[in-house]
């Protein structure tokens, strides 16, 4: 059957369709392309000017023998991951998929494969969600950098970013997560080299993000016809809010904090997203996050009712460092002990704290203390009395219900360093 063109002015899905992106908490970010070959970040190729001949012929020297999509599959599923999102194409132009309207692909020159393809492939045999990261914007088109300038590259950069996500959402069947990075005119110019106006000569309109001073060119992307597109070919397909802001004023599925924890906020879904190494793209001599570390960030999402996307940048042969997949299996074996914590959970009742904060399921109320900043920690009365209270980290807890809140302690002996967590039950939900 013909599918039906999307229509309707509200392109956002209803909470049921959202129900698994939610319960799933934990997501693998990938940024992986020709940029890994140095191995000096995904951004090689604007922060040190490389001219687009010369960095092409990185292309030429792109022979992954490592990689294989099942392994990393199975680093995320043995992490406790629920999806995976794999960068399609990043600012540099060069796509991990076979696409008519570019010869600067993966299948096209050395490597001659469909990363993405086999990719989807693993992802589904591992019962994992399969998400696609997509960048609009695109170096090699002067377009990008001056719009009004150079209308018809800015137009050419448009209309292969319409070309490319059809395919993309035509080509590899039922995909979970479209995730765009750099779309919206705001983001043009690197969100604001601009000439004239309220300021003389060359100059940034706006530092800020998000922007407060708006591109004030000719609009160019169409988010609207982009996003009717999309629910066109995908129609549950969850998005994120970097294609730019409907005419209605939705932006997203969710939203995206970059390098930091999100607001706490049970009505508008959020995902942050981090690396593991302070690079998205491979880093040769990168410094890992410790296990501490990578589960507070993981806590601290899911207090505040957010997801994590916890980004690996693999090698040029394709591989995830051992390292990194030690790292990631080691917060797999926590989140096979305490995820009932975590996943299918929702922030909350209790607002974030400094010491942390609290999940809750049904009946289920979990507090996670992250830092014992006093003996006692107290939490403000919850609707439904409290009916029993078990530790799940250790051996007890002294839980006490009073007028001004529920005061909770543990022996210092019995505080477990990366999270310690009671479990409270209520007599209603």
């Amino acid at each position: 059957m013909k599918k039906q063109p999307h229509t309707g002015c509200h392109f956002g899905l209803p909470p049921k369709d959202m129900h698994w992106w939610r319960n799933a908490r934990f997501g693998m970010f990938i940024h992986w392309g020709v940029y890994a070959i140095p191995g000096r970040g995904e951004w090689l190729m604007w922060n040190e000017q490389i001219p687009f001949r010369e960095y092409r012929r990185l292309a030429d020297q792109f022979r992954p023998r490592k990689f294989d999509a099942n392994a990393w599959a199975a680093c995320a599923r043995d992490a406790g991951m629920k999806y995976l999102v794999l960068t399609t194409r990043h600012h540099d132009g060069f796509c991990l998929f076979d696409s008519k309207v570019s010869d600067f692909t993966s299948v096209k020159t050395a490597a001659k494969r469909d990363f993405i393809a086999e990719y989807v492939v693993a992802c589904r045999k591992a019962g994992l969600k399969v998400g696609f990261y997509y960048s609009p914007l695109d170096w090699r088109f002067p377009g990008f950098f001056f719009p009004d300038l150079y209308r018809e590259s800015a137009e050419a950069m448009k209309q292969q970013t319409y070309d490319q996500v059809r395919e993309l959402l035509t080509n590899y069947g039922k995909i979970d997560i479209l995730w765009f990075d750099g779309g919206g005119d705001d983001w043009l110019g690197f969100g604001g080299i601009e000439w004239g106006g309220s300021k003389p000569g060359w100059h940034s309109r706006d530092s800020n993000w998000p922007q407060v001073e708006h591109f004030k060119g000719k609009p160019l992307w169409e988010p609207d016809k982009l996003y009717a597109m999309i629910r066109t070919l995908q129609p549950k397909i969850v998005m994120n809010d970097r294609a730019g802001h409907s005419d209605t004023g939705w932006s997203g599925d969710f939203g995206t904090p970059e390098g930091r924890i999100g607001e706490f906020n049970t009505t508008r879904a959020c995902e942050t997203c981090d690396t593991m190494t302070g690079s998205w793209g491979y880093r040769h001599g990168s410094t890992m996050r410790s296990l501490r570390n990578c589960i507070h960030m993981l806590v601290n999402c899911a207090i505040r009712d957010g997801n994590l996307l916890l980004n690996v940048g693999p090698t040029a042969d394709g591989e995830i460092e051992p390292s990194q997949v030690r790292r990631l299996g080691q917060v797999g074996q926590w989140l096979k002990q305490y995820g009932e914590s975590i996943c299918a959970t929702r922030g909350g009742p209790v607002i974030p704290r400094k010491w942390g904060g609290t999940t809750h399921r049904g009946n289920r109320i979990y507090v996670h203390v992250l830092d014992w900043t006093e003996d006692e920690i107290i939490l403000p009365p919850v609707q439904h009395k409290v009916k029993t209270s078990r530790a799940l980290t250790c051996r007890s807890a002294n839980v006490k219900v009073a007028r001004d809140g529920i005061h909770i302690s543990v022996p210092q002996k019995d505080r477990q360093a990366p999270d310690t967590i009671i479990l409270l039950e209520t007599k209603g939900k």
